[in-house]
């Protein structure tokens, strides 16, 4: 059965981020988890990751990308692109099924095992089934609203729930806010 699940979003605006997911993990046709928290802070708090695919993977590469920005000193697209390099090279690494997106408070990258890293034009990234969705939910409220970084990653990832069958609205969003403040919990968790 192929394991599927979820939608992860990352949000900038005005100095502060957000990233967010759902917690619906999916086996074939069932919901076998609602509550599944797929965000985590790293580095002090000064770096937020969230994850689509398989926990184990995913637990793996945070150890992996939380390794390279002890050594880059917190430096985080020379962390990214360490940690794609290695993702893509290694023979282990290279056979998780994941996606990652990591941010902190100036910029935000997609990582795949393929050694892809995108960095967001638009200070906005999403991955996961739902992940369109929320994407051009939180384009448009960017756009067209002045909501915070956590707004708009909550109500685009609502918005995306109620579209992505693989997408449930028991919802995880981190905040962040300039260098070196720890991000909280958003207070509706």
């Amino acid at each position: 059965m192929k394991i599927r699940s979820t939608t992860v979003l990352a949000v900038l605006r005005d100095g502060k981020g957000a990233i967010g997911s759902d917690g619906q993990v999916t086996l074939g046709n069932t919901a076998v988890k609602h509550g599944a928290v797929k965000v985590r802070t790293l580095f002090g708090g000064q770096v937020l990751v969230g994850f689509a695919g398989g926990a184990a993977d995913a637990f793996t590469l945070f150890e992996k990308f939380e390794g390279h920005l002890e050594r880059y000193r917190g430096h985080l697209k020379r962390a990214t692109v360490e940690m794609a390099r290695e993702w893509r090279s290694d023979r282990i690494l290279r056979r998780l099924e994941a996606m990652m997106v990591v941010m902190d408070a100036n910029d935000i990258f997609t990582v795949s095992g393929a050694g892809d890293i995108i960095e967001a034009d638009d200070k906005v990234a999403a991955i996961g089934s739902g992940g369109p969705y929320a994407l051009a939910a939180a384009r448009a409220l960017l756009r067209h609203g002045d909501l915070p970084a956590a707004a708009v990653c909550r109500e685009s990832l609502q918005i995306a729930a109620e579209i992505c069958i693989y997408t449930n609205d028991h919802l995880t969003v981190l905040e962040i806010e300039g260098k070196g403040t720890a991000p909280h919990a958003d207070p509706a968790d």
